[in-house]
């Protein structure tokens, strides 16, 4: 299915907690949502396939649900990433420019330069994104195009995961009878759902709370350029809960939804009803004050936060990223977990939602559904790559879509 004007699109956020399918219909410059669906992801763990046939049958039952919502059906989706270790390099190439004119011919052959210099032989490219040029040894620039030069440079920002757990993922999508139209790694994807032109122009951090997993992703620029993740998720302290309190984990769930704080307030003296395994409702109720509650939420998430802490101290981003951070994922809308987060990354901190998706039912407009909005705009990026001329995208395997189409339309 081609993707033309006033096409369906649609966006599928695979989650090691939920499966979620958004269908839009493509109107202009904005994605307008028809159809939506999710459902409790099986065969996931971690954000990684590990039941084929369960995984499977979730992300049929997803997209299923948006289908007859919509009373339409779709081929192709862009799925979210959030499995493989997802990691960044940076890549510098340089190519002669002879002491003429930069034009587009010499961008876009920096470009390509640029884009095949870091092929790793155990792990597949998901993005290639442009991140500056350098003219003669100058600092970075945005527009070379015009200027005079003997040689031009091209820093680039690649972002590769191990093979496996890609293709374990799209094999899955593709026995649920769909196509593979692009993938997209989750934080960069809540990125385009969540943040606004000032933050993306002048650096922030984005930080993604997911069930299996929580990604980081640093923009600069307009530009993606870090991103990581750590094994660390909601699903964790959902499962501290039930050792803890010797509750099932579905209960723990719900204590943690209706109870779960990371703050201390008047009412950690309340008494909440915990269901015990193995016994029946008739028999002896048991009952926790809800301090003991918060004291094994906590620690993990401060756990999960300092594990933030130290991974943005690594980048060599961290400085150049600003005080800002934005919360995504279901995971960021506990109770103080914003307030916890400023007091340990010593930053500027708001909770994200989608803003950029039309007709977002208020159910599914929270920080929850953020990478799975931000895949629409993700396919609004393709449509207008495949639109232009000039763009250059890469169709070399499943996964390997370029940013450098968009990138090279906006600044030049």
């Amino acid at each position: 299915m081609s993707v033309g004007r006033n096409a369906l699109i649609a966006g599928l956020d695979i989650g090691s907690t939920k499966v979620c399918c958004f269908i839009a219909r493509a109107e202009e410059n904005q994605a307008r949502v028809v159809g939506i669906g999710h459902v409790v992801a099986r065969g996931m763990r971690g954000g990684m396939v590990v039941d084929m046939e369960l995984a499977e049958a979730s992300i049929r039952a997803a997209v299923e649900q948006a289908e007859r919502m919509c009373g339409e059906t779709i081929k192709d989706v862009f799925v979210s990433l959030n499995a493989g270790q997802p990691a960044s390099t940076q890549v510098n190439v340089e190519i002669a420019i002879g002491g003429h004119e930069i034009g587009d011919n010499d961008i876009r052959r920096g470009l390509a330069e640029g884009r095949h210099a870091h092929q790793p032989a155990d792990r597949q490219v998901i993005h290639s994104i442009p991140v500056g040029f350098v003219v003669d040894g100058s600092a970075p620039l945005r527009a070379p195009r015009g200027l005079y030069a003997e040689n031009l440079g091209v820093n680039m920002h690649v972002v590769s995961a191990q093979l496996g757990p890609v293709r374990n993922l799209a094999t899955c999508v593709v026995r649920a009878h769909l196509d593979l139209k692009g993938l997209a790694v989750s934080p960069y994807a809540a990125g385009l759902a969540c943040l606004v032109e000032d933050e993306l122009d002048l650096g922030v951090t984005l930080v993604d709370c997911g069930g299996g997993t929580t990604s980081i992703a640093i923009f600069r620029h307009g530009a993606l350029v870090h991103t990581e993740s750590i094994a660390v998720g909601g699903a964790h302290v959902t499962a501290d809960l039930a050792r803890g309190l010797s509750t099932s984990l579905q209960d723990a769930e719900r204590l943690k939804t209706l109870h779960g704080t990371c703050l201390n307030g008047h009412h950690d003296d309340k008494p909440i009803p915990v269901p015990q395994v193995g016994v029946s409702e008739e028999q002896e109720r048991h009952e926790v004050p809800r301090s003991f509650i918060t004291g094994i939420i906590t620690p993990r998430i401060e756990e999960t936060l300092e594990l933030v802490r130290e991974r943005l101290a690594k980048s060599g981003f961290e400085q150049r990223a600003g005080r800002r951070v934005v919360l995504t994922g279901g995971a960021s809308q506990l109770q103080g977990f914003r307030e916890l987060s400023t007091r340990i990354l010593d930053k500027q901190v708001r909770l994200g939602r989608p803003i950029r998706a039309a007709g977002l039912a208020e159910a599914v407009s929270g920080p929850a559904f953020s990478a799975c909005a931000g895949l629409l705009s993700y396919a609004l990026q393709d449509r207008a790559e495949a639109a232009a001329p000039q763009a250059e995208t890469e169709a070399a395997g499943f996964g390997r879509f370029s940013r450098i189409g968009k990138w090279v339309k906006a600044n030049f």
